[in-house]
């Protein structure tokens, strides 16, 4: 990696940061994503998550699962996973919770049928319970501060429909140094938790390197169980 690069990316993360520890302090820990996306006045290049492709882990899962209902994207930023979704034939619904991320994607993929809703994790619409036949959340959770992520994940579960799957995918912690994050890699014992008592029906930890740097990644599907009786949760 040339020494450009390198001071590029620690720029992008110093910013981050900071707009993290300033949206904190006021008591709204999410609202730095709309502060970078605002502020990147359309240069992607200032989305350090972006680069306009799916999540290769994300594409590789999805090529043994074919397209069967209604998904749901949580986090979507500039689209790439939910426009991914929808042209393999998934009736997608994509929220972030910043205004200017999901402006930027809806035009982005003005073309593709995806629904763009601006939508907080922590307060999503009731009717969205037990609906989705897919739920996907890439990189959002080790976005977010312990003290919300803990709050957050447990919404997940409670999203699908019977017989539905979440996937997660993210970064896993590698040491026990603490990391100033964004990103904050997540513990093995949360990842396992965030299907809470859905079925886990696979989780892999590849380690990739990415800028001349050795990640340590994971993604982990869970599935709710198909209910026979309309009674039964």
């Amino acid at each position: 990696m040339s020494k450009h690069i390198k001071e590029d990316i620690e720029l992008v993360r110093e910013r981050i940061l900071e707009m993290a520890k300033e949206a904190e302090s006021n008591g709204n820990p999410l609202t730095w994503f709309e502060d970078l996306y605002s502020s990147s006045e359309g240069n992607e290049e200032m989305i350090p998550w972006s680069n306009g492709e799916p999540n290769h882990l994300l594409v590789e899962w999805l090529d043994s699962e074919p397209p069967q209902g209604k998904a749901l994207v949580v986090g979507c930023g500039l689209g790439e996973d939910a426009a991914y979704l929808s042209e393999l034939g998934w009736k997608v619904t994509a929220f972030d919770i910043s205004p200017t991320a999901i402006k930027w994607a809806s035009e982005t993929y003005a073309n593709l049928d995806i629904e763009w809703r601006v939508e907080d994790l922590l307060k999503l619409p009731m009717e969205w319970q037990r609906k989705w036949d897919l739920v996907v959340e890439v990189h959002i959770l080790q976005a977010i501060p312990e003290d919300v992520r803990v709050l957050a994940a447990p919404i997940l579960p409670d999203l699908l429909a019977p017989g539905g799957s979440l996937v997660s995918v993210g970064r896993v912690e590698s040491s026990r140094l603490e990391t100033p994050g964004p990103p904050w890699p997540l513990s093995r014992d949360f990842i396992l938790s965030i299907g809470g008592n859905l079925d886990l029906t696979s989780i892999s930890y590849p380690i990739e390197m990415v800028h001349g740097e050795e990640v340590h990644r994971f993604i982990g599907s869970w599935q709710r169980a198909t209910s026979h009786h309309p009674d039964l949760p």
